[in-house]
């Protein structure tokens, strides 16, 4: 059994940390949805303006590219190594986590392969991003805070980390060595602690979780239903965002949804839900929950929000569920009375997917500024992508895509083709979708 040659530093623990208690129940490391989203990040320099304290390039030289630190080199080296056998990697990690530290076990799932494949993909995002700071403390605060929900406390991170870098050295053994244990010790030890900070943080403004009342259960289609809560005290969110939400059916086992609507002021949240095969959580919210139903809810997290200071025109495309964060999108640009200009290209397999059809038309009855056009594989006549060329042109256009990878990834390319400048495409984390499951069993 490995033990770490140089010592696992404990992350500092905050007075928030401490005073914050977690829950019963948790879903586990690094299984948070809350990645960072394809969105405009940073402001944007106005063409032709210079900043005289910064170095100008030549027009004929590219800027050369920045050279990784040495501890981005090692560890994506090792990243690099694991990756054909990663299923063991993470398996070895429980193993030793849970055999070392067996209070722990209480706060994953009992079904562990989703868990999994999150962990590895987590560890792959952290080390892409090892050497963009700005990427990875977003990316790591959103982890922290997420984690809240699940239990997680400061002082179980030395744990993890501690188990993490036994499970690699164990397969990476061909590579490892003094120098790339430390570069991952120190990488664990200042990552760690960027989560714990945004907790500690979080912890003074928010609760770890929410309790929800289910008060209305619609069955739209015999596979999606639209589902309003009422939660036990004020839920902040923003339309274009989503939560993470257990039932008590599977407990420890979180999901993902979109808010199907703006912030109202009788603080109820609907969600549009679509039961997935073998999906736990989804089969469980469209076939068994019923009003009086308690369920919980992790923080809002997402970047797909609307931009009130500017006036350009929004597109927004949709397929199947992913309607729902865009009708919010739609109410919020009404509620601040704006009268920019929103195209909806409403996708679906059949018109019986069409499932919400009828609200985004009495959307467009009441907004002229608003045109809603339904495309419809199975009719032949459009498809998706030829329904972006046929319209436009988009280039001015904030554009906002939610539904399955497949239409989100050829949406982009779409898009991109089209001239629509990549900055102004929003959408939320493919890789994280097609894990999910578009939005997660």
């Amino acid at each position: 059994m490995f033990e770490a040659r140089h010592t696992m530093e404990a992350p500092t623990t905050t007075s928030a940390d401490k005073g914050a208690s977690g829950g019963n129940e948790g879903g586990g490391w690094f299984a948070s949805r809350d990645t960072p989203q394809t969105a405009p990040t940073g402001e944007q320099e106005t063409p032709g303006t210079t900043d005289p304290a910064r170095p100008q390039l030549s027009a004929q030289r590219p800027a050369p590219e920045p050279r990784a630190s040495r501890d981005a080199v090692l560890i994506q080296r090792t990243m690099a190594e694991v990756a054909p056998i990663a299923d063991k990697v993470t398996s070895y990690f429980y193993a030793l986590l849970f055999v070392r530290h067996p209070e722990l076990r209480s706060l994953f799932p009992a079904a562990m392969d989703t868990q999994r494949d999150r962990l590895l993909r987590a560890l792959l995002t952290a080390a892409e991003h090892i050497d963009d700071t700005e990427v990875l403390v977003a990316y790591l605060q959103n982890l922290g805070r997420g984690h809240r929900k699940y239990g997680t406390r400061a002082e179980h991170y030395p744990a993890v980390g501690e188990c993490l870098i036994g499970a690699l050295s164990r397969y990476a053994s061909a590579i490892w060595d003094d120098e790339t244990e430390a570069a991952w010790v120190r990488a664990y030890t200042t990552m760690s602690q960027v989560m714990i900070d945004a907790a500690a943080a979080d912890a003074l403004r928010a609760p770890a979780w929410w309790y929800a009342e289910v008060v209305s259960h619609d069955l739209r289609t015999p596979d999606i239903a639209v589902i309003t809560v009422r939660p036990d005290q004020p839920y902040p969110f923003l339309a274009g965002q989503y939560t993470s939400m257990e039932t008590p059916w599977w407990p420890r086992i979180w999901r993902h949804y979109s808010f199907a609507s703006a912030p109202r002021s009788d603080g109820l949240l609907t969600f549009h839900v679509k039961a997935v095969p073998a999906g736990w959580v989804s089969n469980a919210l469209v076939h068994r929950a019923r009003p009086g139903d308690i369920i919980r809810l992790g923080p809002s997290a997402g970047t797909m929000t609307v931009d009130h200071t500017t006036d350009s025109g929004l597109l927004c495309l949709g397929g199947g569920t992913g309607i729902a964060p865009i009708k919010a999108l739609v109410e919020d640009v009404a509620e601040h009375g704006a009268r920019r200009r929103v195209e909806v290209f409403y996708g679906a397999r059949t018109g019986h997917d069409l499932y919400d059809i009828d609200t985004m038309l009495r959307l467009q009855h009441n907004h002229p500024w608003l045109s809603v056009r339904p495309v419809v594989d199975e009719q032949a006549r459009v498809r998706l992508p030829d329904a972006i060329r046929a319209y436009g042109p988009w280039n001015e256009y904030d554009v906002y895509l939610s539904g399955p990878p497949g239409m989100i990834r050829s949406g982009v390319q779409v898009l991109r083709n089209v001239g629509v400048p990549s900055e102004r495409i929003r959408h939320d984390s493919v890789e994280e979708l097609a894990l999910a499951g578009v939005q997660g069993p």
